[in-house]
């Protein structure tokens, strides 16, 4: 069953860490440019970096973290770039997959498969059904993917088992057709790079994460830059439309539940 549950509807569960983290991987080209060297060279060590991300996460205590890597909007970038973003694709395919099987991970990719040629598709699949029974921690990529087609394309894949909602459906109906409805919303959204926008991702899902924008580019973002951005998410007060005073409420509620559960447990 779907794991996802909706922020809007229901009060999700938080802690110090967040469960899920995504980001988006921006700055590869400029930081390559710094060091007067091609872009190319610039995405090849962000490959490194993902590395890094996915260790400290892991470390962190983490369950999921989703890493935006090919927009439904970057095909407009110049050919030869493009070109290169794929056959990097398929390199890290081929040599990553297994060592992420190996560490307990399971690998997804969300994301409009149809433009991708069909060597990239396989070894997709192949890898998802590798580490499907993983439980450790789960690694999205996201790729041809946008906010806006995951929206279009639920829709369409409900009407076509569900038509008779055509004229009447809500969020329950259409959550479970998300690309990523075996994941609990995000907790915290990094962009890397100074840019201050969500570029089209995950435009339903954010609704109520953190927000956490720095200026480090991709490469350069190790695992201090993480702890700076899961501190600043550990300040925030995540109401969910609630007042403060509700929360300081509901907190003391729970406290005192605790308390009396442990008492309950001693008794017996």
């Amino acid at each position: 069953m779907p794991l996802t549950t909706s922020s809007t509807r229901e009060i999700p569960e938080t802690g110090m860490i967040p469960r899920h983290i995504a980001i988006i991987m921006d700055g590869n080209g400029r930081w390559a440019k710094k060091r007067f060297m091609p872009r190319v060279a610039g995405h090849k060590r962000g490959v490194e970096t993902v590395r890094t991300a996915i260790k400290a996460c892991v470390d962190r205590g983490v369950e999921y973290l989703t890493l935006f890597a090919f927009s439904s909007e970057n095909w407009r970038r110049p050919a030869e770039e493009v070109t290169f973003l794929m056959q990097l694709f398929i390199s890290v395919l081929e040599q990553e997959v297994v060592k992420l099987h190996e560490n307990g991970i399971r690998f997804k990719v969300i994301g409009d498969l149809s433009k991708f040629e069909p060597k990239i598709v396989e070894f997709i699949c192949n890898g998802e059904a590798l580490t499907a029974s993983n439980t450790r921690f789960t690694l999205t990529i996201a790729a041809n993917y946008g906010g806006r087609w995951d929206v279009m394309q639920a829709v369409r894949k409900m009407l076509q088992q569900h038509p008779e909602l055509a004229t009447c459906f809500d969020e329950k109906d259409l959550m479970q057709y998300f690309a990523l409805n075996y994941a609990p919303e995000p907790d915290l959204f990094i962009r890397t790079g100074g840019e201050k926008r969500i570029s089209n991702f995950m435009l339903w899902q954010l609704a109520y994460t953190e927000l956490y924008f720095t200026d480090t580019l991709w490469p350069d973002f190790d695992a201090q830059a993480l702890n700076l951005a899961i501190q600043s998410y550990q300040q925030r007060e995540r109401r969910f439309g609630r007042t403060s005073e509700q929360l300081q409420m509901a907190s003391s509620t729970k406290e005192l539940q605790e308390i009396a559960a442990e008492r309950v447990v001693k008794f017996q």
